[in-house]
Formats: C-alpha cells, sequence, structure tokens
C-alpha cells in the first residue's frame, strides 16, 4: 500500500489499514453520467495502492464502465495483475477514460478503448467483436455499466427513465454476455455488478433496484447453463461505494453529502477496496466457485 494518495491528501495510512475520508461531503450535482475528476474528494481506485502479483497473467478482458467508478478500480488492478484490457464507456466520459487507458498502458498492458452506448444491441455486439479482435481473444468479461437516477415515487418515475435503466443494466448484459460466449473458452471468467440493492431495496430507487435483483438471477441461472462448459459466472455486490454515479442524480444531494454515514465503517466504500474482489473471481484460485454473490457493503451484512 502506498503511503500517499493525491486524491486523499489528509488521508493516513498504515500497514494494516487506510483511513478513508468520512462524510460530510460538499454538494457536488453533476449531469449523468458524472465523471470522477469531478468529484470531492475525488475517489481513490487504486491509481498509487494497488501492488499486482501476476494472478491474470495473460489474460484478456473486457469491462464496461471502465471510466469511473468500480469498473476504473478493476481495471487498473487487471493490467497490473498481468492481463491486457478494454474498457467501454459513454463519449462523454472521454476524458476518464484516457486516464484510464494510461494506466493500463503505464502496466505494461495493451489498453483499447472502445466507446459507445450500450443500450443499442448492435453497438454491444461491436463492442464485444472489437475487444476481443483487438485483445486477440477474450477470457474475462466484467459487465459492470450501470444506471442509477433516484425518484421520490414511482408516479414521478417516467417510462423512458425505466426503459433506459433496463436497457442499460439488463438487456446490456445480456446482450454483451451472449455475444461474448462466441470467443470465451473453457476456464473464462464473467463477472456481473449487482448491489445491495437487490436484496434492500430503498425506496427511491425502484427500478435501479429491480435491475439488480435481475443481475443476481441472471448470474445464477447462468452458471448452471455454462458449468459444464467450463465457464464462470459470479456476481459482485457493492454497498454505498464513492462513485459518480451517486453525484450524478443517483441520489439526492442531500443523501450525497452523508454517503455511506450508515454503514458500520462509517463511511462510503473506495473503488480500490472491492477491486481485488474482481480479481478472486477471475484468477483461477477461485476454479470452482460459480454461480455465487459476494458482498462488500462496509460491515451492514446484507447477504
Amino acid at each position: 500500500m502506498s503511503d500517499h494518495n493525491p486524491s486523499f491528501p489528509n488521508v493516513s495510512h498504515s500497514p494494516l489499514t487506510v483511513e478513508y475520508p468520512v462524510p460530510p461531503f460538499p454538494e457536488q450535482p453533476q449531469p449523468a453520467p458524472g465523471l470522477a475528476s469531478k468529484m470531492i474528494p475525488q475517489p481513490d481506485h487504486g491509481e498509487n495502492s494497488y501492488r499486482g502479483s501476476g494472478r491474470l497473467a495473460g489474460r484478456k478482458a473486457l469491462i464496461t464502465g471502465g471510466d469511473s467508478g468500480i469498473g476504473r478500480a478493476v481495471a487498473i488492478a487487471y493490467a497490473r495483475e498481468g492481463a491486457d484490457v478494454a474498457i467501454n464507456y459513454l463519449p462523454e466520459e472521454e476524458s476518464d477514460a484516457a486516464e484510464v487507458i494510461a494506466l493500463i498502458r503505464a502496466a505494461g498492458r495493451k489498453a483499447v478503448a472502445i466507446p459507445g452506448d450500450i443500450t443499442a444491441e448492435n453497438f454491444c455486439s461491436q463492442l464485444v467483436h472489437q475487444a476481443a479482435e483487438q485483445l486477440g481473444g477474450l477470457d474475462i468479461l466484467v459487465n459492470n455499466a450501470g444506471r442509477q437516477q433516484y425518484a421520490e415515487s414511482i408516479r414521478d418515475l417516467t417510462t423512458a427513465s425505466f426503459d433506459a435503466t433496463f436497457k442499460t443494466n439488463v438487456y446490456a448484459l445480456f446482450w454483451i454476455t451472449k455475444a461474448a460466449l462466441e470467443y470465451l473458452p473453457r476456464g473464462a471468467s464473467i463477472i456481473n455488478t449487482t448491489s445491495v440493492q437487490a436484496f434492500k431495496p430503498s425506496e427511491i430507487l425502484l427500478d435501479y433496484a429491480q435491475t439488480k435483483a435481475c443481475i443476481v438471477t441472471f448470474t445464477k441461472s447462468l452458471a448452471q447453463q455454462l458449468g459444464k462448459e467450463g465457464i464462470r459466472v459470479n456476481a459482485v455486490a457493492p454497498g454505498p461505494y464513492w462513485t459518480p454515479l451517486q453525484s450524478s442524480g443517483g441520489q439526492p444531494q442531500e443523501k450525497v453529502k452523508e454517503f455511506g454515514a450508515t454503514a458500520p465503517l462509517g463511511r462510503p466504500g473506495q473503488p480500490a477496496e472491492i477491486a481485488p474482489l474482481y480479481v478472486t473471481l477471475a484468477s483461477a484460485e477461485s476454479s470452482y466457485t460459480s454461480g455465487q454473490v459476494w458482498c462488500s457493503d462496509g460491515g451492514t451484512g446484507t447477504l
């Protein structure tokens, strides 16, 4: 663990723990999908702390939503573990994505940037084909991109917003995974990002929580389908993590100010703290782990 992270100039580090910022945080509204570079404080994705040990040497990974948040932390970790990495993101997230591409290359690995909107089925197919072609194969798929926009009441939740959330979180997951099966060999790993919202939904995240429950079921069912092919399927269920998803409409600003305060650890998680779960699930050490949902929620014990 690095002794200093410029994103957290007043944060203390020790060999056993990192004392990350605790709420209250300033109000910081952004238009969706939001940029990590505009968050206060900026999230820690492991840029200055993650140290690899070759656990994914020679692997080839596609990560959706890889420009910021959890996807960015996973991309950095995978590259430092020896994997070549392709990331997908929206064009308006280009500035964040460029930083990730530079970090992957700094780790000595091949980096592929593929901007585009995964709510379109044709693009999802193109995304997988382009990633596999440019990486020279594909053996890890991380379905991480997500849409979260709060609505105080079902009366305020429009069909257009409901549809956009399902297209991003559920349909794209289906389209991308289906296309990836053309390339994924025996021993490959699919890892989906669900949420504690699947098990303990918030009243203002009616549509988002539904999609995350869908992902849990998708994961468990697909693991049974693909087991005979030697392809493992698992999911990670984050609790309150400090990402642009929250400040760009995922939560009201009054909740952003106190985000993570009710977790037993008293703060939101940083993306760098969950990336190791994605590494472990993708690695050969987890070769008998499939159909599982691993939670990281700061001590609430949701799962």
